[in-house]
């Protein structure tokens, strides 16, 4: 975030490169349970490291120092806090509160949510030209593989209700059945 130039970019990544290598005994360090299954100890911080090897091989970690871009549009923010905390945030607390919505209906919601927040209204016909149709989604949706379908429909940690939570025969709860 503080880097001003291409130069300093190049010099960070190169430094990062070293880090990997100096620390890559470290970052190899396995960690294994009762059963002999091991996992990596750093997995975390294994996890940042591929992420940001990952932008650093696409060309984006450092988008906000390229000139071209910066002539088109002008100053670019150097994190993405404001999409983060403003416009996602809002986004997830609109989908929290509709949760009952059919993956359609949520698809919708969402772009009905940025049509709402966007600075220039379009006319009626040029947002029916843009906004999806059920086809449109139901299409999209029937070409998403199996598992990217599966994905988003188990329930993960915190979305589902777990039934000792509200049925118990003491007063404390019992954690392990």
């Amino acid at each position: 975030m503080h880097l001003k130039n291409k130069e300093e970019a190049e010099e960070w990544t190169l430094r990062f490169i070293d880090w990997m290598r100096r620390y890559n005994s470290f970052l190899s360090q396995m960690t294994y349970d009762e059963f002999g299954n091991g996992r990596p100890t750093h997995e975390r911080l294994i996890r940042a490291q591929r992420s940001t090897l990952k932008l650093i091989k696409e060309g984006t970690l450092f988008t906000y120092l390229d000139e071209e871009l910066i002539e088109e549009i002008g100053r670019i923010p150097a994190t993405t806090n404001q999409i983060e905390g403003g416009v996602k945030a809002r986004l997830r607390e609109m989908l929290r509160s509709h949760r009952g919505l059919s993956i359609e209906r949520r698809i919708k919601a969402v772009f009905w949510w940025c049509y709402m927040h966007s600075p220039e209204a379009l006319s009626a016909n040029e947002l029916l030209k843009v906004m999806p149709t059920d086809r449109s989604i139901s299409d999209i949706y029937r070409k998403m593989t199996r598992q990217e379908k599966l994905s988003d429909s188990i329930p993960g940690w915190g979305d589902a209700i777990v039934w000792t939570e509200f049925h118990r025969s003491g007063d404390y709860p019992s954690y392990w059945d």
